[in-house]
């Protein structure tokens, strides 16, 4: 079995009661999420059984509604499309997506790698019918959708990646025995990660303070922006606040995935794709360029790089964003 425990799996947090009164002059969960009177929490939650690992799965819109799957970047939650699916569920689509396993609320696992989130993605995928459906993915979230849509091209209708288009992060060409002791190199600090954090928690703090370090990764978004995805994207106990995110995660992995392959992918899609590049660099994007996207993109491909938002364009801009898809997904769907 590849699930690992962890506190109330599979249970949104309706709500999520403070354990005890907050410090003095910190606003409460209700006061940050006031602030935000257009973020809507999911309209549905559900479990899907990805091979022992519960998949928490949560929608937005009628539940008879087409279907439109979102996937999240790394280290993110379903629910930071809580202004974001909300737009697009208005215009009558169904939206679906999910924490990854090991973060928001679905179980921990013993095995995290890039093939684990791909089985994953498709386990979702084919609890909403054999039709093609619309599929928009953020950062890893549109690396995943690029895989998936070379693999399984007749699931796709649209493919819309946001800031997904990791060809800034290139490895170097060099020879295969060097490639084998690369390769050695990232499975021992793996491996040494996970051992050393095997017992541990993630450190606590205020629903503040938990801001206050996520805003150092998106320093793009407003602080109280990060307040409201502490009270989605964190747990309280009695010591503070930690983000429900498994702490023998880390960025990166292991495993025969490189994102400079992702680009690769692109020219062989053969549905409409839609890509946008924010042009705004910040610690958790890319990095990517233009001119990095534009020779790989497939016959009659969109592109646009966006001046003036980040890699999270569609919480910077959810409006802009959302209206940009639903224009595209109007514009090149067959009769």
């Amino acid at each position: 079995m590849e699930k690992r425990d962890a506190p109330t799996v599979g249970q949104l947090d309706e709500g999520n009661p403070p354990i005890s009164d907050p410090p003095t002059g910190a606003p409460t969960v209700e006061e940050v999420r006031s602030w935000f009177p257009r973020a809507r929490r999911p309209d549905r939650q559900r479990i899907v059984d990805a091979a022992g690992v519960g998949i928490n799965v949560v929608e937005w819109g009628e539940a008879d509604g087409l279907p439109m799957l979102v996937i999240h970047g790394g280290f993110d939650f379903a629910e930071t499309l809580n202004e974001f699916a909300p737009i697009l569920a208005s215009a009558g689509w169904r939206v679906v997506s999910w924490d990854h396993r090991g973060h928001g609320d679905s179980a921990w696992a013993h095995l995290y790698s890039w093939e684990a989130d791909l089985r994953d993605a498709v386990m979702v995928l084919d609890t909403l019918g054999e039709e093609p459906i619309p599929i928009v993915g953020h950062s890893k979230g549109g690396a995943l959708a690029l895989q998936l849509g070379a693999a399984l091209p007749h699931r796709f209708s649209h493919l819309i990646n946001l800031d997904g288009l990791p060809s800034g992060r290139s490895m170097p060409d060099v020879a295969e025995h060097e490639r084998t002791k690369m390769l050695a190199t990232e499975l021992s600090a793996w491996l040494d990660h996970r051992r050393k954090v095997a017992h541990k928690s993630r450190r606590p703090g205020t629903l503040t303070d938990l801001a206050r370090r996520r805003g150092l990764m998106n320093n793009r978004l407003t602080p109280e922006w990060l307040q409201y995805l502490v009270t989605v994207g964190a747990r309280e106990s009695e010591d503070g606040w930690r983000w429900k995110i498994d702490p023998t995660l880390r960025m990166g992995g292991f495993g025969p995935w490189r994102p400079e392959w992702s680009m690769q992918r692109l020219p062989g899609l053969s549905m409409p794709v839609y890509a946008m590049l924010g042009l705004e660099l910040e610690v958790m994007g890319w990095g990517t360029a233009p001119e990095d996207v534009v020779p790989f993109l497939p016959p009659g491909a969109k592109f646009e790089a966006l001046e003036g938002v980040g890699h999270f364009m569609h919480i910077e801009q959810p409006d802009l964003i959302a209206n940009k898809i639903l224009k595209f997904i109007e514009e090149t769907s067959r009769d």
